[in-house]
């Protein structure tokens, strides 16, 4: 269970940093395109349609629980997401298996959305990434220990959203300014509202277990087959989470362009659901859990377009002590980090000694929409 925000001292959300926050989460991607579609009900007049919608937002208060021992928030006009995507197997997720205890962050990424809000850098971080899990505190106001060589997704595990985020904040030095978590179940319905995604595969994905089958060629992929590639893994690429991450990716990017078409200008049927669906999939911090703020934080995204958005993984390489777990490159990793803090594109060069971004899973899926690609420096 995350803990539910009392509402107590939140900001209205504006899509940019500020200068002194409150002390009272598949790319910003899902969450932040879907949510462009909010923008549009202020102008519609359908008051009902408010009250509904916000009535499905509950959110963490992030900023409560993590307190002042956080890195210091810059005011040079660009903003920073944690997206999560939850592996919890409860309530409309059990048919995808049962849990083995708490449930734990199976997406992760860092949205960087660089000043003028017309570009943006998304790092993911592999979920097996051992890391160095700072003290954190639980839903519950527990103390947390923390933890030598634990994987990146405990953090949410032992702690929920705040001890993510605490643990990303002191892995890249970037205080985080909003947190947007997205569900499984709430994934396949706002995909099957958005009418599916539109993608190209150039060879079979036979995966069991992740229950996708698709021959080659070009497919409209549904809400189940969506959550299927975004989480398939043993059938493409080495099996690994590195390979799992490039099709995330590939896929963000073919969702991000189908936003841009949906046409929920000519359709107030359809924006309304979307909205709808889009509100229930998510659970963001508490100074998005309500329309009006999700509106500004739509509104500095809605110039976004998926030519706009560079995807990348933290630079890693494999543990030497378990190949089935990565480290990070640590001087590479210190790279991409202090790019994003400093505003600036991620050089390339950070990122040439990483085992993420490589192997043949990049080439597997893509959008029947090619994109220019957006080199860094």
């Amino acid at each position: 269970m995350t803990e539910q925000s009392n509402g107590a001292g939140r900001i209205r959300g504006r899509g940019k940093r500020r200068k002194k926050p409150t002390t009272a989460r598949r790319a910003a991607t899902v969450a932040a395109g879907s949510a462009a579609g909010l923008a549009l009900l202020g102008a519609s007049g359908l008051g009902f349609a408010y009250f509904k919608i916000n009535g499905n937002l509950q959110g963490v208060d992030i900023n409560q629980r993590l307190g002042t021992d956080r890195p210091k928030n810059l005011d040079n006009g660009s903003m920073d997401i944690l997206v999560l995507g939850s592996d919890s197997r409860s309530g409309g997720n059990s048919a995808y298996g049962v849990d083995e205890g708490a449930a734990r962050s199976d997406t992760a990424m860092v949205v960087h959305v660089h000043q003028g809000h017309k570009k943006a850098s998304v790092v993911s971080i592999p979920r097996d990434t051992l890391i160095e899990r700072p003290e954190c505190t639980d839903g519950k106001g527990t103390a947390v220990a923390g933890a030598q060589r634990a994987m990146f997704n405990t953090a949410y595990e032992v702690g929920g959203p705040a001890c993510a985020v605490k643990t990303v904040e002191k892995m890249s030095g970037i205080r985080m300014d909003h947190y947007i978590e997205v569900d499984f179940s709430g994934f396949k319905k706002l995909i099957d509202e958005l009418g599916g995604v539109e993608i190209t595969t150039t060879r079979a994905i036979d995966d069991t277990k992740s229950r996708l089958h698709l021959e080659p060629g070009t497919h409209t992929l549904d809400g189940e087959q969506s959550l299927g590639l975004v989480r398939t893994r043993k059938s493409v690429g080495d099996g690994s989470d590195l390979g799992r991450i490039q099709l995330q990716q590939a896929f963000m990017k073919a969702f991000i362009q189908q936003v841009k078409d949906v046409g929920v200008f000519s359709s107030p049927k359809k924006m309304l659901d979307l909205a709808d669906a889009a509100t229930k999939a998510i659970t963001p911090d508490s100074e998005l859990d309500s329309v009006g703020e999700l509106m500004g934080f739509a509104q500095g995204l809605d110039r976004l377009g998926a030519d706009d958005v560079r995807m990348v993984t933290m630079p890693v390489e494999y543990d030497p002590q378990n190949p089935n777990r990565v480290v990070p490159l640590k001087a590479d990793a210190r790279t991409v980090w202090r790019a994003l803090k400093q505003d600036r594109p991620i050089p390339a060069s950070a990122l040439e000694d990483s085992a993420g971004d490589k192997g043949e899973a990049a080439g597997v899926v893509r959008s029947e929409r090619p994109t220019a690609a957006v080199k860094g420096d």
